[in-house]
């Protein structure tokens, strides 16, 4: 038995008929399986918890929908050792991205899924919650924050109207970051902690990570000028802005992170910092192409 975990109102509803597309797929395949779905991302949790309680032994969770509903879902079935798989309907999608499966095409991913074993992959843990692909706090949160209080413009431009607010006013912050072998006093506009590669859509922030090798890719942007920044910005599609001397990259199992900031992680607010995060090799079981 699987559970589908559909979140519907995920990528402005897409969640919805991509959730419908798996269930025909499953069908099709003679795949057992019992539809978890809810109005809210609590009924979702409770419903999924209620799943898990009756089919302990279940062959595992496929979740239609983002990033969000991955970090609510990684909270129950990682401690439970159930095996998931994100088929992408949100807005970002990173977690999906950093697997390397596609984001429009599932049949061979749903193959996959139904036909063979999943595979371990490592975990960020941070105050007993888990993130599967980064944590992050500095200019990213801070324009996280303002995204999620504007109720206008919908999806991925919200997120660009955010950066516009809020750079002008903008100013780094004191950072003391404690890592296995070092500790750094700094000022930095952003700190990502990444498991992944990737956040907010594809910006592959950390695009050497490892989502195998039990460490975090910790990247620490200097202080440079708002033209910079604006300069800087869109090279992180692609990952080349890491050869730009104010970004610096370190290797870590373990990282504490003590400022005043908030942090989010997976798209998801954490709270403010001090925060401690671990990087769990294997902790996860899923299907990686």
């Amino acid at each position: 038995m699987w559970a589908l975990l559909i979140n519907p109102i995920s990528g402005s509803g897409k969640g919805a008929s991509v959730g419908t597309q798996v269930a025909q797929f499953l069908l099709t395949h003679d795949v057992e399986f019992s539809v978890v779905t809810g109005e809210s991302a609590s009924a979702l949790i409770e419903n999924l918890h209620d799943f898990i309680s009756r089919f302990p032994d279940c062959d595992g969770v496929i979740a239609v929908g983002g990033d969000g509903l991955l970090h609510c879902a990684l909270q129950i079935l990682t401690p439970a050792q159930i095996p998931i798989a994100m088929i992408p309907a949100g807005t970002g999608n990173d977690f999906v991205r950093t697997l390397g499966w596609p984001l429009d095409d599932f049949d061979e991913y749903l193959t996959r899924i139904i036909s063979t074993p999943p595979k371990p992959m490592d975990l960020g843990l941070v105050e007993e919650r888990w993130f599967g692909a980064i944590l992050s706090t500095g200019f990213d949160s801070i324009v996280n924050e303002k995204a999620n209080s504007m109720k206008w413009p919908k999806g991925p431009s919200k997120y660009n109207v955010a950066i516009a607010i809020e750079l002008p006013r903008f100013k780094p912050r004191h950072y003391e970051i404690t890592l296995d072998d070092r500790e750094i006093s700094v000022q930095a506009m952003l700190i990502a902690v990444a498991n992944g590669r990737s956040y907010g859509g594809g910006m592959l922030v950390c695009p050497q990570a490892d989502i195998h090798d039990g460490l975090f890719d910790v990247m620490v942007l200097h202080p440079v000028s708002k033209l910079e920044f604006l300069k800087v910005f869109p090279r992180v599609f692609k990952g080349t802005h890491i050869t730009h001397p104010a970004v610096e990259i370190v290797r870590s199992k373990n990282v504490t992170i003590r400022a005043t900031a908030v942090a989010y992680a997976d798209g998801e607010r954490l709270g403010d910092t001090p925060l401690t995060a671990e990087c769990v090799n294997g902790a996860l079981q899923t299907w990686i192409p």
